[in-house]
């Protein structure tokens, strides 16, 4: 079964074009590699990783799957191929965070919320030294919990999309295991 890889980020580059350069090529070489992309359907982040995946000579119609907060899945036009308007508004972040990895690119509240989810959910994830929230936690260790036996569980730091692909096969085997619910009121943290 192929993986699926949550790409989270700005919903507006502005005229940062490192960023749009790195979803983008990020896009491609993930598609290049094999797997299918997540994303939330709307904005930059998600235009231009859909941009780079449909570059690939490897793209698949269903490759791209956007998950959208609203209800009308128009709002993902030209993003994705597979559409889930789930209606859950921001909640909807949990459902992204819950991809085989996750990898963010800049970012603002909402994709830190997603981060979190990710880190919670015990995903692997990445995250591109660039302004926002990628950066700011590229490198670091969100809380306490042990989330696999990799001693270096922490926000795994990458620059460029090839060093995200070589990342990818080697920590989606360190975390197979995933968040197994709340239970009796504490946090599932000995699985």
């Amino acid at each position: 079964m192929r993986k699926i890889i949550g790409v989270i980020g700005d919903v507006d580059f502005g005229d940062d074009e490192l960023k749009r350069e790195k979803a983008r090529a990020l896009g491609k070489a993930l598609i290049d590699d094999g797997y299918r992309i997540a994303h939330g359907g709307l904005g930059d982040i998600a235009r231009v990783v859909s941009e780079g995946a449909r570059s690939s000579a490897r793209y698949l119609d269903g490759d791209l799957i956007a998950v959208l907060p609203g209800f009308d899945p128009v709002d993902a036009a030209g993003t994705a191929d597979i559409v889930l308007a789930t209606g859950l508004d921001m909640g909807r972040n949990i459902i992204i965070a819950n991809s085989d990895a996750v990898i963010a690119i800049g970012g603002g509240a909402g994709t830190l919320s997603e981060m979190a989810f990710a880190w919670t959910l015990k995903r692997p994830l990445l995250a591109f030294e660039v302004g926002g929230w990628s950066g700011a936690l590229a490198g670091k260790r969100l809380d306490h919990r042990k989330r696999c036996d990799w001693p270096e569980d922490v926000v795994i730091r990458v620059s460029e999309a090839e060093e995200a692909i070589r990342i990818l096969k080697d920590v989606l085997a360190r975390y197979p295991k995933r968040h197994r619910g709340i239970r009796d009121g504490t946090m599932d943290v000995k699985r």
